[in-house]
């Protein structure tokens, strides 16, 4: 079955974004990327910092509330519908909620072929390149750095610890059928 979507899921500045940049590069066909910032950027401001949207805490915690899930439920749908529809689609991703993320993506993807990709980064690696970044909560990827993969099954896992990312998406590339 052809791969029709590739989901990477890592922690804060664990290195996706640069990986879906270098896929899009190296994978033969056009690839369109959309990730979990986008999808928030993309909310009302309201809801981004709200008990019912999504709340960062000074400490870099994240909690979201019912209208975030309602609204992520929706997004993921429109995503897979993509997908379904012809595109190639890559997820940039945070599972939070490590195995439960996994199942709301799963639910929406029904049959559809993915490609699963755990990205992963040295706690201490991921919150220095954290602080060089400058737009995130300090703490963030410290406190996601291994709370995102818990009990996520993937296909695939690369770490960008000492691996740039054009070498994770050749690896990944390898593996899109």
């Amino acid at each position: 079955m052809t791969t029709q979507m590739i989901i990477l899921n890592g922690g804060s500045s664990s290195g996706k974004s640069g990986i879906v940049r270098c896929l899009q590069a190296v994978l033969p066909d056009p690839w369109l990327a959309f990730g979990v910032d986008s999808f928030v950027d993309a909310m009302p401001a309201t809801m981004q910092a709200s008990d019912e949207g999504i709340e960062i805490a000074a400490d870099g915690v994240v909690s979201v509330g019912a209208d975030f899930r309602a609204l992520e439920a929706a997004w993921m749908e429109g995503v897979v519908a993509m997908a379904r529809a012809g595109a190639r689609v890559v997820i940039d991703e945070v599972f939070l909620g490590g195995a439960a993320s996994q199942k709301r993506w799963q639910k929406a993807l029904g049959d559809l072929a993915v490609l699963w990709v755990g990205v992963r980064c040295e706690r201490s690696v991921a919150a220095g390149r954290e602080v060089a970044r400058g737009d995130r909560v300090q703490g963030m990827a410290s406190l996601q750095a291994d709370v995102v993969h818990e009990g996520v099954i993937y296909d695939l896992e690369v770490d960008t610890t000492h691996t740039e990312s054009l070498e994770c998406a050749r690896t990944i590339a390898t593996h899109v059928s």
